[in-house]
């Protein structure tokens, strides 16, 4: 059973007992063990999961932290558990904080058995930050936030691939939850703003904020639905073959870039390639260019130096356009963005190719 069909299980369950649950002990048994065991973890091997892990911390004598999950005997991550539905502000993580600091771990976990807050150092090494570059929830998960889960499992788990896309995705969740806040609460910030740009220097009255309050949500709205409906639409078009695409209908330079939508699934593909590269080139090297047809992926920015091509906008068929020395593409399918590092020594040899042959 995919990891995604044990969560759906562990959610039916969660949902099921989370109103008579509570202690925090009963929500550890409950709701946190089996999540970490669906990791790959053996919550009941000690050299594995380690509950209420002790150490001294300046001052303070036998501060624990409820489970330590450690990997060649060594921790990569801390929980600090609350009972079922309890807030998780950050002021209720003070000993994730001081374990964080005094540990090799890279990576705390604030959960409630219903929520996780994954927190790391990407605001200052050692010291966790404030705010979690991740968050899952067991009872409301996408298909993309099991795939960002699963790279915490034992069988995947490397630090490098992680914090390589940790910093996106802090920031890219933070623009999502900020941009559907204006949709539904336009603030008065962004209303002036926009505004300000379409009259010409006409006075910012409370008539013209009211107003232009009500346009931006409109225009929000139908943005949307329209980008719904092009997704549906590609959803539903068969893929073209290689033959029509080499001879593509062009389109108004304007109205083709109107129509390009980077996903967030076609960036954390970019970093993983980026991860996957790093040995070859640097890393900065290694550039996306977005288009309708396929996101392609290449050295230099330069389209006679292509890398690979990335077909995600159907997120239900994945596939990747690889090269061979003749500069020839083959697509592989891939069940997830997890299967690009299947291929990692062909992404490796391509770049190879691009280089300068030494002497």
């Amino acid at each position: 059973m995919d990891l995604i069909d044990q969560l759906r299980a562990l959610a039916s369950r969660v949902a099921a007992s989370k109103d008579i649950i509570q202690t925090e002990e009963a929500t550890k048994n409950a709701m946190i063990m089996p999540f970490i065991q669906l990791l790959g973890y053996n919550v009941f091997d000690p050299l594995e999961v380690t509950p209420e892990l002790i150490a001294d911390i300046g001052t303070k004598k036998g501060e624990k932290v409820d489970y330590a999950v450690l990997l060649e005997g060594k921790p990569i991550m801390l929980f600090e558990c609350k009972k079922s539905g309890a807030d998780l502000h950050i002021n209720h993580a003070s000993q994730l904080f001081r374990y964080f600091h005094v540990t090799a771990a890279r990576f705390g976990v604030l959960t409630n058995g219903l929520i996780y807050k994954f927190f790391t150092d990407l605001e200052q090494p050692n010291k966790m930050d404030e705010k979690p570059f991740f968050e899952f929830n067991i009872l409301d998960f996408k298909e993309r936030d099991v795939d960002e889960l699963k790279k915490f499992a034992k069988t995947m788990f490397n630090i490098d691939t992680i914090l390589t896309t940790a910093n996106d995705l802090k920031y890219t969740r933070a623009i999502q939850n900020r941009l559907a806040e204006w949709m539904l609460n336009p603030s008065e910030e962004f209303v002036r703003l926009l505004a300000t740009d379409m009259l010409s220097g006409k006075r910012f009255t409370p008539t013209v904020k009211d107003q232009f309050t009500i346009i931006t949500k409109r225009a929000f709205e139908q943005l949307l639905g329209e980008r719904i409906n092009e997704r549906l639409k590609g959803a539903m078009t068969p893929e073209t073959s290689p033959v029509q695409e080499q001879a593509p209908v062009m389109l108004p330079e304007e109205l083709e870039q109107n129509l390009i939508v980077t996903s967030a699934e076609e960036i954390e593909g970019l970093h993983m390639i980026r991860s996957i590269l790093r040995d070859v080139v640097n890393p900065r090297r290694i550039v996306m260019r977005d288009s309708q047809s396929y996101c392609a992926i290449l050295l230099d920015d330069n389209n006679r130096k292509p890398v690979c091509r990335l077909r995600f906008n159907n997120l239900q068929k994945l596939s990747l356009g690889l090269f061979n020395d003749k500069k020839e593409e083959e697509r592989v399918s891939l069940e997830n963005l997890d299967d690009l590092y299947k291929y990692a020594e062909q992404l490796k040899a391509t770049v190879q190719l691009h280089l300068p042959t030494a002497a």
